[in-house]
């Protein structure tokens, strides 16, 4: 009886010690800055969401052209960016 009491009190601390990992080493789980990594996936995913938007909006006549060639290109440019703010956090 003592014996398995022993056993689950070491069994719960190993399982302790590892659920508890990532609180004693945040940066190990997310580097490079997790949370401004996940803002940056954010606004590139919402980009590309415009860029699918105003794609639509040209198939469908609501758009011009003229418009949506300079509104793609300005989508297009700002995606870019995101991209390479992702790029340097690696």
């Amino acid at each position: 009886m003592v014996l398995a009491l022993l056993a689950a009190a070491v069994l719960l601390g190993v399982l302790a010690w590892f659920v508890g990992a990532p609180l004693r080493h945040p940066a190990a789980v997310e580097p490079g800055g997790g949370d401004e990594r996940r803002a940056l996936d954010a606004a590139r995913d919402a980009k590309y969401q415009e860029i699918r938007d105003t794609e639509l909006d040209y198939r469908t006549g609501k758009l011009s052209e003229e418009d949506f060639r300079a509104i793609d290109r300005r989508l297009r440019a700002e995606a870019v960016e995101i991209l390479h703010a992702l790029d340097a956090l690696r």
